[in-house]
C-alpha cells in the first residue's frame, strides 16, 4: 500500500472511531435521562415506545420545571399547498394562524417547548421567518386529557384530540376529533365540517437533529398542505 493510501486509511479509521465513541456517549446519556417524564410514554404501548430511536424517547421524556423551556432551532426545508390548502391556512388566521402561511423555504425557524404546571401540559411556540414581512408565531397547548389522552388547543376555543403512534424512526400525532370549547361546554365538529386529518411527525435524523413534518389530508380532496423543517436542540 502506498504511503498516501495508508494515511487515508488511518485517517478514515480514526474518524470512524471518533464517530462511534460520540454515538455511544450520546446514547448512554440519553438512556440515563429518558425516564424523567412518562406522560408521552403512557400514550403508547411498551412495544411501540421501544420502537422509537433513543433520542426521540429522550426528547419526549424531558420533564421541565414550571416556566422552563427547551429550544430547538432549524430551517424550513419544504412547503407545499393546494389552492384550497392555501385558502384554509389564511382563514385559520381567525383562530390564531396555526398553519404555515407562505411557501418560503430555507428560512430560519425556532420551536420552544415550555412546561405549563397549571394545565399539566406543555406550551409549544413555533416561529417561522418569512422573506418579506414579520415572522409568523404560532402558539398551541398540549394537554394530557380527553378521550385519547392528549389534546392540542390552538386558540379561540378551537382544539383537537390526538392519537399517538410510533415507528422505528418517528413519533406521529394525528387528529382524531376537532372541537370548540366554550367555557365548560365542548362541541365536537362533524367530520364534514373539518379540513381533514392533521398529522404531525417527529422523525429522527441523528441523535442531535430531527425533522418536523405537518400534513393536512382531506378524505375527498386529498393532501391540502405539507411542511417539513429540520431542527436541532439549541445549546445553552
Amino acid at each position: 500500500m502506498s504511503p498516501q493510501l495508508a494515511a487515508l486509511a488511518t485517517d478514515t479509521a480514526d474518524r470512524d472511531a471518533v464517530s462511534s465513541r460520540r454515538w455511544a456517549k450520546t446514547n448512554a446519556e440519553l438512556q440515563d435521562g429518558e425516564l424523567g417524564d412518562l406522560r408521552f410514554r403512557r400514550l403508547l404501548s411498551e412495544d411501540d415506545w421501544k420502537k422509537l430511536p433513543v433520542a426521540v424517547r429522550h426528547r419526549f421524556s424531558k420533564r421541565l420545571e414550571d416556566g422552563r423551556s427547551v429550544v430547538y432551532v432549524g430551517r424550513i426545508a419544504h412547503v407545499e399547498f393546494t389552492r384550497l390548502g392555501y385558502v384554509l391556512a389564511q382563514l385559520a388566521r381567525l383562530i390564531g394562524g396555526p398553519l404555515p402561511l407562505t411557501r418560503d423555504i430555507d428560512v430560519p425557524s425556532v420551536v420552544t417547548v415550555t412546561e405549563d404546571m397549571k394545565s399539566g401540559g406543555q406550551v409549544w411556540t413555533r416561529l417561522y421567518t418569512h422573506r418579506q414581512g414579520f415572522p409568523q408565531v404560532i402558539h398551541s397547548s398540549k394537554r394530557f386529557a380527553g378521550p385519547t389522552g392528549l389534546e392540542e388547543h390552538v386558540g379561540s376555543g378551537v382544539g383537537m384530540t390526538l392519537n399517538v403512534s410510533a415507528t422505528k424512526r418517528a413519533l406521529y400525532f394525528k387528529s382524531d376529533r376537532y372541537f370548540i370549547q366554550l367555557a365548560r361546554f365542548r362541541i365536537y365538529l362533524p367530520h364534514w365540517l373539518t379540513p381533514g386529518q392533521l398529522t404531525v411527525g417527529h422523525t429522527e435524523i441523528d441523535p442531535g437533529s430531527f425533522a418536523f413534518t405537518l400534513k393536512v389530508e382531506h378524505p375527498l380532496l386529498g393532501q391540502l398542505m405539507f411542511q417539513r423543517a429540520v431542527f436541532e436542540e439549541s445549546k445553552p
